[in-house]
């Protein structure tokens, strides 16, 4: 179902923004999980221990929550032309992953890196999101639907990039199925991001009402405490926590629990990129349903359902590959699927003038809450059993659906 129809006072995008936005926001968000889909490479070349993933992603997490924290409070998407601020952090996120290549010796320069990664992520990911909502106020549950299945797509990306130079059928024709050629799966996800900011620049036109030179609103830090007062922004804002707790996690340890089932490096690299690329689906699939059945309906139903995924692990750890397989599909689908509803009800609930900085504050605590458990289960997945620890991921799609409660309640009222 497409977006609903606009009003006359909505903008009219020309035919061309959404495929745009689309498409930059899977190559813009490529750097995500660059280096984590060439760490066995890494580990192999260097002799770092299993928990250097589970650093390097908390580390990224981290730059993204400071950089979403500091673009919230001096409201840069609202302040600044979004094209502008999303071409900035492509081209310097991209300068980043290119840096990791000279750097990826050291651990320590390769967190930093990592973290500054994150940090110009944080003008891609949530000032995507501002673009279309500027661009689409009434259909944003669909469009959002899409951008997030875009940002889910390019971040498996690198997975199947190290899968095709490991074959040597694409980046790197004769390397070795071992390892395959890092460097150039890093050079390509690099090129990928740039090419994200000059499409945003010289495809989408300005929205209408975006600030221009003088007009420039002042900042409105008071506008950041609807995340605490406005009872629907609470909720939609709490239901967004709890998924956040289990998502990044999820996708950190997948090519964990699939090599202990899996023997060959290629094939875990193709799953990992199935399985988390399953999660666009999930976004597109609950973006074509919001209209029928309301957001926080499609938000609270895949999050209920990640959540027993969480809970089976135990159970379809040993299970025969087909439905061993079948489960990772089922949780990548629905473990990103409610995503864009909770960005959409946000913004949906802010207030207007501050949609870009509401949102951007809410991701940055959402991020700080994955780095914090990406770091936990990482470490602890050193020692315990995958099928004692896997089922505590649930903790945060249960806390999600209490908070959501308030907007279900609305949904159902006649």
């Amino acid at each position: 179902m497409p977006p609903a129809p606009p009003t006359a006072t909505d903008p009219v995008p020309p035919r061309r923004v959404l495929p745009v936005i689309v498409l930059a926001q899977l190559l813009g968000t490529s750097p995500w999980f660059a280096v984590n889909a060439v760490m066995p490479d890494l580990e192999r070349a260097h002799g770092w221990g299993a928990a250097a993933v589970g650093t390097l992603s908390a580390a990224l997490q981290l730059g993204f929550v400071a950089g979403t924290l500091l673009f919230a409070l001096l409201a840069v998407s609202d302040r600044f032309a979004a094209r502008r601020v999303f071409l900035a952090c492509a081209l310097a996120a991209a300068a980043c992953t290119l840096a990791a290549v000279a750097a990826a010796s050291s651990l320590p320069a390769l967190v930093a890196l990592r973290a500054l990664t994150g940090f110009f992520l944080a003008g891609i990911y949530p000032v995507g999101m501002k673009i279309a909502a500027q661009w689409f106020p009434r259909g944003l549950g669909f469009a959002l639907g899409w951008l997030v299945g875009a940002l889910v797509l390019g971040s498996a990306s690198p997975h199947a990039l190290r899968a095709l130079s490991a074959e040597g059928g694409g980046l790197a024709a004769g390397a070795g199925a071992a390892g395959g050629d890092w460097q150039l799966v890093l050079i390509a996800v690099a090129a990928l991001a740039a090419t994200a900011g000059a499409a945003v620049i010289t495809l989408v036109p300005e929205p209408p009402g975006a600030p221009r030179g003088a007009a420039l609103p002042a900042l409105r830090l008071a506008a950041l405490a609807e995340l605490w007062r406005n009872p629907r922004v609470r909720a939609s804002a709490g239901g967004y926590f709890g998924h956040m707790w289990e998502l990044y996690t999820m996708w950190v340890l997948v090519p964990v629990v699939l090599a202990a089932r899996l023997a060959d490096s290629v094939a875990v690299s193709w799953a990992s990129f199935l399985v988390l690329g399953a999660g666009a689906l999930g976004c597109i699939g609950g973006g074509l349903l919001v209209h029928r059945v309301g957001g926080a309906r499609v938000a609270g139903a895949q999050l209920a359902t990640s959540g027993l995924c969480c809970l089976a692990a135990p159970w379809m750890l040993t299970a025969p590959i087909p439905v061993f397989m079948a489960w990772l599909l089922l949780w990548g689908i629905t473990v990103a699927g409610d995503s864009p509803q909770f960005s959409a009800l946000t913004a949906s609930n802010a207030p207007r003038e501050a949609v870009g900085s509401l949102l951007t504050l809410v991701n940055s605590i959402g991020f700080a809450i994955s780095a914090v458990s990406i770091e936990l289960f990482v470490r602890l997945a050193a020692t315990q059993p995958l099928a004692e620890l896997l089922p505590w991921l649930a903790v945060g799609p249960l806390i999600g659906l209490v908070m959501l409660r308030p907007l279900l309640a609305l949904q159902r009222a006649p």
